[in-house]
């Protein structure tokens, strides 16, 4: 076991290296100078000496081998850059956004599960009744819905109409997080529901599940003490890649909701052109997908 946790990290290794290389390069070959940003920024006129002494300061006169060995070494040691917009070191802006989309990725993974594995159960073991159905209905329209359709929708019922929750922002205490964790956990619910019902199927017509009929074993224990145990694999697993997209794809729900996480963080960057902090954001973003990987195929390993 000791050697496959090595062999993978080992693995992942140069697929993080591509990923910062790939990221890298793509910020510099926007056609935007990250000097004009700067200046832009600051609403005054900057002339060339001074846009030039900006990009020695910054390495930015330097060849884009040499820069990404730089930006490498420096990021290797937890030294993100700083933000072309505040000035401010990228790392502890990072930092102080993540509690916030942790929280809403917490929620989120929470309401899901309460919504999906029961739903998922009661629509195989109601296979082809009017309950599994409604399930499946339900399911399709919540997993067509689009997640800023969703947020704005829940806005104007629960926020403008009914006025029990607020708009946006994330200062109203346990109130500021149920809509935006409504929005996610409703597209998520309705995707995994599907995939509960399918792995609880497919294990409701396997022999032993036969045989257990046959000796006259009651269905609800047939279900929960062996259905479930041998199901629950495949769904956890499919629930640990949601918290790597929820960690990572909040995006659109946090700036919808100005929820002040990492997520709104990036959007902002990517509109002010920030590259260093969009590139921190990429970086995140792998981060949690590998590692989130890495931790599945553990726990597939450990169980196999």
């Amino acid at each position: 076991m000791k050697k496959y946790i090595i062999k993978r990290i080992l693995q992942l290794i140069p697929i993080l290296i591509g990923i910062t290389l790939l990221t890298f390069v793509l910020m510099n070959a926007s056609s935007t100078d990250a000097v004009d940003v700067m200046e832009q920024n600051t609403g005054t006129s900057w002339s060339e000496e001074q846009k030039e002494a900006v990009r020695v300061e910054l390495g930015l006169d330097k060849p884009l081998p040499v820069q990404y060995l730089v930006w490498l070494g420096n990021l290797l040691r937890g030294d993100m850059g700083n933000s072309y917009i505040s000035g401010q070191p990228v790392f502890s802006q990072f930092v102080s956004k993540l509690p916030a989309t942790i929280y809403l990725t917490i929620t989120s993974m929470l309401l899901t599960v309460v919504l999906s594995i029961p739903l998922g159960i009661l629509s195989a073991v109601k296979k082809n009744k009017f309950t599994d159905y409604l399930i499946r209905v339900l399911s399709f329209i919540g997993n067509s819905m689009p997640g800023f359709f969703v947020a704005l929708l829940l806005m104007y019922v629960f926020s403008l109409k009914l006025g029990w929750f607020p708009v946006m922002g994330n200062d109203a205490g346990w109130k500021s997080v149920v809509l935006p964790t409504l929005t996610l956990a409703i597209a998520m619910s309705a995707k995994y529901t599907r995939q509960v019902r399918a792995t609880v199927l497919e294990e409701l017509n396997k022999p032993y599940v036969v045989g257990a009929r046959a000796r006259g074993v009651r269905e609800k224990r047939i279900l929960y003490g062996s259905v479930l145990k041998a199901s629950m694999l495949t769904i956890v697993t499919l629930l640990a890649l949601s918290i790597g997209s929820l960690l990572g794809g909040t995006a659109i729900v946090e700036s919808i909701f100005m929820w002040d996480g990492v997520g709104k963080m990036a959007v902002d960057a990517i509109l002010t052109r920030d590259y260093p902090v969009i590139q921190a954001y990429v970086i995140w973003m792998a981060v949690i997908y590998v590692m989130v990987n890495l931790v599945t195929d553990l726990d597939r390993k450990s169980v196999v």
